[in-house]
């Protein structure tokens, strides 16, 4: 994943959270090039505010590290959240014919939560609850980011929605 990231964005820095993991993560990512920083608590949101306290850029790209994501698509989703001047752009896992990248059940329910978020804030999203985003500055340091766990999503979603202005 680090390899096809740099690949795609050859000038950023990518950094790889450690969240107590016992597998090879922390030394691949090393050999691959990545910064290792850790985070002893566990929880995806706990990395999350570990990150966006961090990390300072201009732009930030966040990708869960299952590698489900397509990392040529990250070029598009900086220059989508640059060119328009947004705050935050989602990666959709379920265009993708892979059916792989998302569980059935799970595909279920983020479908029905997505388009539930659609009806009441006239949004055409597909994949809500991705774990691939990228974030402006702005956006990143003015996140409180209480979540723990992977109910961060919903929390940047939700932070995120009543900034928009309608229909954008």
């Amino acid at each position: 994943m680090v390899r096809s990231f740099r690949d795609a964005l050859p000038a950023a820095q990518i950094y790889v959270y450690d969240n107590n993991s016992t597998d090879l993560t922390v030394e691949r990512a090393r050999e691959a090039g990545a910064i290792v920083r850790t985070e002893m608590r566990q929880g995806k949101g706990n990395v999350v505010r570990r990150m966006f306290a961090d990390i300072d850029a201009d732009t930030y790209v966040l990708v869960d590290g299952d590698n489900t994501y397509h990392a040529p698509s990250a070029r598009a989703m900086v220059q989508k959240l640059i060119g328009e001047r947004l705050d935050m752009v989602v990666g959709s896992r379920l265009t993708a014919s892979d059916d792989s990248a998302i569980r059935r059940g799970h595909r279920f329910g983020n479908r029905l939560l997505t388009a539930f978020v659609a009806l009441l804030f006239g949004r055409s999203f597909t994949d809500i609850l991705s774990g691939y985003r990228v974030f402006s500055r702005r956006f990143v340091k003015s996140f409180p980011a209480p979540a723990a766990g992977s109910e961060t999503e919903t929390e940047l979603l939700c932070t995120w929605l009543p900034q928009r202005p309608p229909g954008a």
